[in-house]
C-alpha cells in the first residue's frame, strides 16, 4: 500500500455552515441531478455498510437529513481514518462533494487531499473529527 500518512485531527470548533440552506441545496442538487457540489451538513446515521474495496478503501453509511433526504457516506479509508464507534442513530456532521445518483446522493471527499488540488472535507463523530 505504501505509507499512507492518516490525520486523526482533535476536536476542531468548525460551525456548521447554514445547515437548513445545505439542506435545501442537497435537496436541489437532487431534484435536478446536479453534481460536484461542495456542502457542509449534519443527519443520522440510518444503516451501516459494508466498506468498499474497490479500489481505494471506503467506509459506508447512509445518513438521512431533517429533510427526509438519504445520502450515502463514502469515507475514504487509505487517506482518513475509519470513524470508530460509529452505529445507526447516531449524529454526524460533515463536509464534503455531493454527486447525485438515484438514492439521494452520495457525499465522498471528506478527507484531505494529499497533493492539494481539491478543498479538504471532514466527518464530525462525537466531538471527533475526521479527516
Amino acid at each position: 500500500m505504501g505509507s499512507a500518512h492518516y490525520t486523526l485531527a482533535a476536536p476542531i470548533p468548525l460551525p456548521v455552515r447554514a445547515v437548513k440552506g445545505n439542506e435545501q441545496v442537497l435537496q436541489d442538487a437532487f431534484q435536478n441531478r446536479r453534481t460536484n457540489i461542495q456542502v457542509e451538513s449534519q443527519g443520522v446515521v440510518t444503516k451501516i455498510l459494508s466498506d468498499d474495496s474497490d479500489g481505494s478503501r471506503h467506509q459506508r453509511f447512509i445518513v438521512r437529513l431533517s429533510s427526509g433526504q438519504t445520502l450515502l457516506m463514502a469515507h475514504n479509508i487509505d487517506i482518513a481514518p475509519r470513524i470508530e464507534g460509529l452505529k445507526v442513530g447516531d449524529r454526524v456532521a460533515f463536509f464534503g462533494e455531493y454527486e447525485w445518483n438515484t438514492q439521494g446522493g452520495v457525499i465522498h471527499w471528506t478527507h484531505r487531499d494529499p497533493v492539494g488540488r481539491h478543498v479538504a472535507g471532514w466527518i464530525r463523530h462525537n466531538g471527533r473529527t475526521y479527516q
